[in-house]
């Protein structure tokens, strides 16, 4: 049977250990796809290692459940903080299981072991035998993720961040996790170029803001979370149908801190951390998954320069769309 993509080598200076190849996948076979009612013909295609050629069409027949729970992010967007949140609040405040089992397993990482050259697990297969109801993340851009998720229509939540600070804090996990030496600025002309892993990223924020009115979709920024995440509680329950107390909300907005969740073994990604640095030859070297986790931090690691080439970058790509990023 043919493939729905085509796949295609390119040339990279983003290569690493964690990921030594690249391509970029073309989605060609648009049934299902949710936003040809909108007019959008031609999905972007997008960039991803080469290991994930292997496992494009198993993704997009991956059997999806109408009690699945989706969390879909562009890297570096808040999403262990928002995997975190939403289990507990689908999950009834069960903070016991919740210490007691890692948020990795959880809520499964769908396509890791599908990029990572050194994970040798089929992280895809060992998603669709989950128990239910499943907790599933992804990165992957909408053109890339199961089809089954536009008529089956699950639980699906969507966080964007502002590109500066994604920018940044992509850099030291490309650097420190995936074991990427290239320079700085190799690194941040390809986010500007769309050449880097999961890119297009405004696009990929941009396609699922189309969907924000879908009932099955709550479109969140990160930057809103981090301004009052105690305000945005409510509406995530909502959501989940679930309805709490204010002091068991309060609670909740305590647990998920920026503090208290970098000193979660459960939520931290500390194990995961030291693997992937060991596997990836940056073994025995200083970082934490959980870096900063502040809005602005750009201004902090960027040059002018890079700035405004961010600025104009934005500008460009927003110009046609009434979503503006949370400053």
């Amino acid at each position: 049977m043919a493939s729905a993509f085509t796949i295609t080598d390119i040339e990279t200076d983003l290569a690493c250990p964690g990921a030594s190849s690249f391509v970029q996948i073309q989605l060609n076979d648009l049934t299902d796809y949710p936003l040809a009612s909108a007019g959008v013909n031609t999905p972007p295609a997008a960039i991803v290692p080469a290991k994930f050629r292997n496992y494009a069409d198993q993704v997009r027949d991956f059997r999806v459940y109408d009690d699945d729970v989706w969390i879909v992010t562009y890297p570096k967007c808040g999403t262990t903080w928002t995997q975190e949140m939403v289990w507990l609040i689908a999950h009834d405040l069960d903070y016991q299981t919740a210490r007691d089992v890692n948020l990795n397993t959880r809520s499964h990482f769908l396509e890791i072991g599908a990029i990572a050259d050194k994970i040798p697990v089929d992280t895809v297969t060992v998603a669709a035998s989950m128990k239910r109801p499943r907790h599933i993340k992804s990165h992957l851009p909408m053109a890339l993720l199961p089809r089954q998720l536009w008529t089956v229509k699950p639980r699906i939540v969507y966080v964007a961040r502002n590109p500066k600070d994604v920018a940044v804090s992509y850099l030291h996990h490309y650097r420190m996790i995936m074991g990427y030496r290239g320079t700085k600025e190799a690194f941040l002309d390809g986010l500007l170029e769309d050449r880097v892993m999961f890119c297009p990223q405004i696009r990929h924020a941009l396609d699922f803001w189309t969907l924000k009115d879908e009932p099955n979709v709550l479109f969140l920024t990160y930057e809103s979370m981090k301004r009052d995440l105690r305000s945005v509680l409510p509406k995530v329950c909502t959501f989940f149908g679930k309805s709490f107390t204010d002091e068991q909300l309060d609670a909740l907005a305590v647990h998920l801190s920026f503090d208290q969740m970098k000193k979660n073994p459960s939520t931290n990604n500390d194990q995961m951390v030291r693997s992937a640095m060991k596997m990836n030859g940056r073994e025995g070297e200083q970082f934490e998954f959980m870096r900063k986790g502040i809005v602005g931090d750009f201004r902090n690691e960027l040059s002018e320069e890079y700035i405004e080439r961010f600025d104009r970058f934005i500008e460009q790509q927003l110009a046609s769309s009434d979503f503006k990023y949370d400053l």
